[in-house]
């Protein structure tokens, strides 16, 4: 696939890019790992001011960078500001936090003093998708630098502009040049830098095939890898719910980035008695949404990010119908080979049928009858797929208890699936391992290097009444 900025809403090619070559990466590898030896012996501190700078950086070009991302993957503008705003949150979350998270973490031992150091690994290579062309990067990035390790991200190849802009963000910032480099580089050449042995780790959010394919790799290397793959997230609504905002947050979950987040909900269970005043509130709201030209502040959804991604949500859709789905909302495609995808509701979604097992992503929802909350329980956890998902009802300890029980990397009460700098993000079964964000999103990429002072343990101390 050529490495170009292609407009989806004008269905025009804005930029065309030179694909790296193999000379050009391994230099930019060669430096990469020469810089990783100074990089890792600099202060806390001077990471901090650098970071923080990069967060002043992402807020001062946010109009500059939402724009990008229009014209590249046809997020709106309004939205696309909101990411980059969040982008220098975690930004400023990491330098203020880094040092803390990795300070020595003492040990109960025989020793006279034992501990746990977490020390950088070196080169870690990104393998980043197109639907949150800046957050994507940035929550591995921040953590990454943060902790003494460079950087070297291997984006999608249609939005090669995004990667270049925060390229030179990190570098205005003041980090020395070979420490966050972008790799406009085709598929082929991501297997030959994981198995250089001066790459140490790899991180890829993407598809659940590129996620295999990758950890293949890895695992046959002895490399370490984190992966945040496709998610197909329940939102359980029960019979005591507050259905007026349980619907119109259902109808923003499910249009986040026009459908396009592996944490958007997609599968909609509701208790019986409230299914058809759910679906029609539902139906309302995604109706009243607005669609248009990302670069218009008022557009709330775009196009899909390229006309093919359409053409495989029609199929998908179209198979389910054919196999016994019924629509509830009909929406879709203008016409075959159109980016424009309208909002969708599909029901009497069944096992055998390709929308039950399969991620749909972009602007369809799915909703499913449960008998009560055990059956939803059950629909929720009958899917390979285990990244996110929700529970509303107005027991609220009922629904913590019901969030222990859905087989996934996070649930939210009463509330939509999001990430936050504060709170780890990943996923269980074929969504994936390993956490970003948070302490254990830093502590990923480091050695966890258990260190032993021989000599007498210190008595502990007794305690005084």
């Amino acid at each position: 696939m050529a490495i170009e900025s292609f407009n989806p809403y004008t269905n025009r090619v804005v930029r065309r890019f030179q694909a790296f070559s193999w000379v050009k990466t391994e230099r930019i590898l060669a430096q990469a790992a020469q810089a990783v030896r100074t990089w890792r012996t600099t202060s806390f501190e001077h990471r901090a001011a650098c970071m923080h700078r990069a967060a002043e950086l992402l807020r001062e070009r946010q109009d500059e960078l939402a724009r990008i991302m229009a014209v590249e993957m046809g997020k709106p503008v309004a939205d696309g500001r909101g990411e980059v705003q969040k982008c220098a949150l975690t930004c400023d979350y990491y330098a203020e936090h880094a040092e803390a998270f990795l300070s020595d973490e003492p040990l109960q031992s025989e020793a006279a003093r034992s501990f746990i150091a977490y020390e950088p690994l070196g080169v870690v290579l990104a393998v980043m998708p197109w639907n949150f062309p800046f957050w994507q990067v940035v929550r591995f990035a921040a953590p990454a630098l943060m902790a003494g390790n460079v950087g070297l991200l291997k984006h999608a190849s249609n939005v090669p502009q995004c990667a270049l802009a925060l390229e030179k963000i990190f570098h205005d910032a003041g980090f020395p040049p070979a420490t966050f480099r972008a790799l406009l580089i085709e598929t082929d050449l991501v297997a030959k830098l994981i198995e250089d042995d001066r790459v140490q780790a790899v991180t890829l959010t993407g598809s659940e095939l590129a996620g295999s394919r990758v950890a293949a790799v890895a695992g046959a290397n002895i490399k370490k890898a984190v992966l945040e793959l496709g998610g197909s997230d329940a939102f359980i609504v029960l019979a005591d719910a507050d259905l007026e905002l349980a619907a119109k947050t259902a109808a923003q979950a499910r249009m986040i980035n026009s459908g396009q987040s592996c944490i958007a909900a997609k599968r909609f269970i509701v208790e019986k008695s409230i299914l058809k005043e759910f679906v029609a509130q539902l139906k309302a709201h995604l109706q009243a949404m607005r669609t248009g030209d990302p670069l218009d502040e008022a557009t709330q959804f775009g196009p899909l990010a390229r006309p093919d991604l359409a053409d495989e949500l029609t199929a998908q859709v179209n198979d389910s119908v054919a196999a016994g789905a019924k629509v509830e909302l009909a929406g879709g495609q203008d016409k075959p080979g159109s980016a424009l995808f309208r909002p969708m509701i599909i029901s009497r979604v069944k096992p055998k049928q390709r929308a039950y097992h399969e991620e749909l992503f972009g602007p369809v929802a799915i909703v499913m009858e449960a008998k009560d909350a055990d059956d939803a329980i059950r629909l929720a956890n009958d899917s390979r797929f285990g990244l996110g998902g929700a529970v509303w009802t107005r027991d609220v300890q009922r629904g913590e208890e019901l969030a222990r029980r859905v087989e996934s990397g996070a649930v939210f009460v009463n509330a939509m699936v999001k990430s936050s700098p504060e709170v780890p993000f990943g996923g269980v079964k074929k969504s994936g391992y390993g956490r970003e964000l948070s302490y254990l999103g830093i502590r990923e990429f480091v050695n966890q290097k258990s260190i032993w002072i021989g000599g007498e343990a210190p008595p502990k101390q007794k305690k005084v009444e």
